[in-house]
């Protein structure tokens, strides 16, 4: 559960977003304490198209780092492709886009897809 002033950037951020991108597939990145999660969701359909994350990865202490965020990106970059995902938006929440939040987003472009 996000604190009110997290929720309330994301919802300004992806309200902002959808206003922006009217037919898109977006590209949803949480990033918890201990994991890292990203999913491209089609909101005309209402359904995730593929996701990944840190849970299924080898217990660290802490999987929320830039390491585990280049593997994220790489994963869903290419589950993307295959299903047949070119182009979307990313959808970075509350987060501010550096660091981790921005290393899956250019590992995810590296892969093939655009933003």
């Amino acid at each position: 559960m996000l604190s009110k002033g997290k929720e309330k950037r994301s919802r300004r951020n992806r309200y902002r977003l959808k206003k922006a991108n009217k037919s898109g597939l977006r590209l949803s990145v949480f990033k918890s304490s201990k994991h890292l999660y990203a999913q491209v969701i089609d909101d005309d359909k209402g359904v995730t198209l593929c996701s990944a994350s840190t849970v299924k990865m080898p217990k660290n202490k802490n999987s929320c780092n830039i390491v585990n965020a280049k593997l994220i990106g790489e994963q869903i970059g290419k589950v993307a492709i295959d299903k047949g995902v070119s182009k979307l938006y990313l959808d970075r929440g509350p987060n501010i886009y550096h660091g981790i939040i921005k290393t899956i987003a250019d590992t995810v472009r590296s892969a093939g897809l655009k933003f």
